[in-house]
């Protein structure tokens, strides 16, 4: 990751924009705040591809286009990689945020930017119609910066996915985990289908009961997972619920839709999460000087006293 920071930033100064590939059923969660670093160092416009939107919730999708096209020098673009028609549309998007460039003399330079396992490398591919770009369904797939050129006018430089090197807030984590950008040598599923459970309870427990068959009064994220085991069967030897395979079909679902169109995030909910955050590092801050007082003064006590 530290590397392909490093690359990154030395591209950044010979591109004209960025297009930064998204999950739209978790945007900001999905959003590296490096990318937004390096951008805008160099003061680069940014077409947000909210990708996966066939997945995502389209009342939320619209509410983080509304909230990233009010952003200076940004342009949101909801969008799936599956219906060649939304491809089709990046280049002359792309060209409307850097109109200064896009002839022969002066192709378009662009820096496709995301985090593993959002869809970059098949964006580059739908967009250049051949497999030039590794895809699989695990993080981390593209390895290595490529050049390549859409046409005359347009030059492409895919990048690999990029995570920072602390998430400080856990949710983003279990959220970016149930949606398979981390790998799962990082997690445990069980927690995270917990997480998933509680959200899923929260937003959405009628795609719960239309999936599953059960009623979701009074049930937490526990007895989601639980409540799969039920339905499905999960058994291990001795008869206890299998929930670790439950957790695993639980996370499958949400991530191939099975479950129904459901976002994690929403600009609103976003806003309710950082200011939470905000409030625990500011109250373990808090806590935090108050120690480092008491023990001065201890000390301050302790040379009065010899």
């Amino acid at each position: 990751m530290n590397a392909a920071k490093k690359e990154a930033a030395e591209q950044m100064e010979n591109i004209d924009l960025v297009i930064e590939v998204l999950d739209a059923r978790l945007p900001e969660a999905s959003c590296n705040p490096l990318v937004d670093q390096l951008r805008k160092f160099r003061q680069r416009p940014c077409l947000k591809v909210l990708n996966k939107i066939d997945l995502a919730d389209p009342h939320a999708t619209a509410a983080w286009k509304a909230y990233y096209d009010a952003q200076d020098g940004v342009t949101a673009y909801p969008m799936t990689t599956k219906k060649p028609a939304d491809v089709a549309r990046i280049p002359e998007l792309a060209l409307s945020l850097a109109p200064h460039r896009g002839v022969p003399t002066k192709p378009l330079r662009i820096m496709i930017m995301g985090i593993p396992n959002v869809g970059k490398s098949t964006l580059m591919n739908a967009l250049l119609k051949k497999r030039v770009a590794k895809v699989g369904d695990e993080p981390a797939v593209t390895k290595t910066q490529q050049r390549l050129y859409l046409n005359k006018n347009v030059v492409l430089v895919d990048t690999p996915g990029m995570l920072w090197p602390k998430i400080a807030m856990a949710s983003d984590g279990l959220m970016l985990a149930a949606s398979h950008a981390i790998g799962t040598n990082a997690l445990v599923e069980e927690e995270v289908a917990e997480y998933l459970g509680e959200l899923l309870l929260q937003r959405y427990p009628q795609l719960l009961t239309a999936r599953y068959g059960f009623k979701t009064e009074g049930m937490d994220g526990v007895a989601v997972v639980e409540g799969v085991a039920q339905r499905r069967g999960f058994r291990v030897r001795g008869g206890d619920y299998d929930y670790e395979k439950a957790a695993h079909t639980l996370l499958q679902d949400y991530r191939q839709g099975a479950l129904g169109r459901i976002s994690l995030e929403t600009p609103e909910s976003r806003a309710a999460s950082l200011a939470q955050h905000e409030a625990e590092v500011a109250e373990k801050a808090r806590i935090a000087a108050e120690k480092a007082a008491a023990k001065a003064e201890e000390a301050a006590r302790g040379k009065r006293g010899t």
